[in-house]
């Protein structure tokens, strides 16, 4: 009976529906200096609020009376297929793709949804024809899902009617962490063990984890020697080691190391590139670590694919290749610089 009524417009309630799109998607709803926007919101009688920010990723939220909500659904979703329709006038494809809508629900009213034993999931795909999926996964630093649905701008109406049912009936438990879209990385420069952001002309120190990951470690390798407070940083010199004067040791590490800046709109991620080292035979132990240990934790922490070279006869050396992007590349340069600095002043403190 409330689906009825919802279906008519009939129950006046008030609801929030959160979705989760992609830059380009924002900006076709956006559409040229706010004007699809503003008809949406003129039209539907709906709240439509989108997440500020450089983020890949943003937030829209639609508000408002059930009929209200259904009318926003309806516009945002015949304005993706014709955005579907238009991208396939210039490309050789021959079948349509579904028009995709993702949800961001949370994670108390997932249950609900799915039912029990997938049972109402399986009847809202069969009721409306469209395809509906419920992530596994919290959306990170959330207590929230993603509920994905694809189909017909009609299956997708008449999907999201039913989930606003479902919603209706089994409100959220307890407190719910919304999910925040993290912001692009704006370029940033590693110099002397601290991270930079680049803002117009000026490096700004980066408060941001890169930089605290670094300094952990360089803090948390075993080798570093008794008297020496302060972490060592590549491409400084190590000053004096266990109250003793000693030649600095400096090894050799980008100083500079700019990072991609990923802007928004642009859904592609820096392209994979390849990075070659070569590092004595006799100082390859103390990255590669107790069977595997250290370059595993290097490879975690980088993001990036490292591999080493076997002993060639007659070489002194081996090679190491990165590859990944260049912010993991370049992170796995420090992880690596970061052991081998260790390492010396650990021998020379011996």
């Amino acid at each position: 009976e409330m689906e009825s009524k919802v279906s008519e417009g009939g129950l006046n309630v008030t609801l929030t529906i959160r979705l989760l799109m992609h830059g380009k998607e924002v900006g076709s709803i956006i559409g040229k200096k706010g004007e699809t926007v503003k008809k949406m919101r003129e039209e539907s009688g709906a709240r439509i609020n989108i997440s500020e920010g450089n983020c890949p990723e943003r937030i829209v939220t639609i508000t408002g009376p059930t009929d209200a909500i259904f009318k926003a659904f309806a516009m945002i979703a015949y304005k993706f297929e014709e955005d579907i329709t238009n991208s396939m006038s210039n490309s050789t494809a021959t079948s349509k793709p579904p028009v995709t809508l993702r949800l961001v629900v949370p994670a108390s009213q997932c249950g609900s949804l799915i039912g029990k034993g997938g049972s109402k999931i399986k009847e809202i795909r069969e009721s409306t024809g469209a395809q509906v999926q419920v992530a596994g996964d919290m959306l990170p630093n959330s207590t929230e899902r993603a509920v994905t649905i694809s189909g017909t701008p009609d299956a997708i109406i008449q999907c999201v009617k039913q989930i606003c049912v479902v919603m209706l009936e089994s409100p959220p438990k307890g407190a719910t962490i919304p999910y925040r879209p993290k912001p692009a990385s704006t370029p940033v420069i590693f110099a002397g063990g601290q991270a930079y952001t680049i803002q117009g002309q000026y490096a700004i120190p980066h408060p941001d984890q890169l930089t605290k990951l670094h300094q952990l470690a360089m803090q948390q390798t075993p080798f570093t020697p008794l008297g020496q407070t302060t972490p060592a940083f590549p491409g400084r010199s190590l000053g004096s080691v266990a109250g003793k004067q000693r030649s600095s040791v400096v090894l050799p590490v980008p100083a500079l190391t700019l990072f991609p800046c990923v802007c928004p709109g642009l859904d592609a991620s820096p392209p994979a590139s390849t990075h070659e080292l070569t590092i004595p035979n006799d100082l390859i132990g103390c990255i590669i670590g107790r069977q595997g240990t250290k370059i595993n934790e290097i490879r975690q922490m980088s993001g990036a694919q490292i591999k080493i070279a076997n002993a060639t006869e007659g070489s002194s050396e081996r090679q190491i290749t990165i590859t990944g992007t260049p912010a993991n590349i370049s992170l796995a340069q420090y992880l690596i610089n970061a052991r081998l600095t260790s390492e010396v002043t650990g021998m020379g403190a011996l």
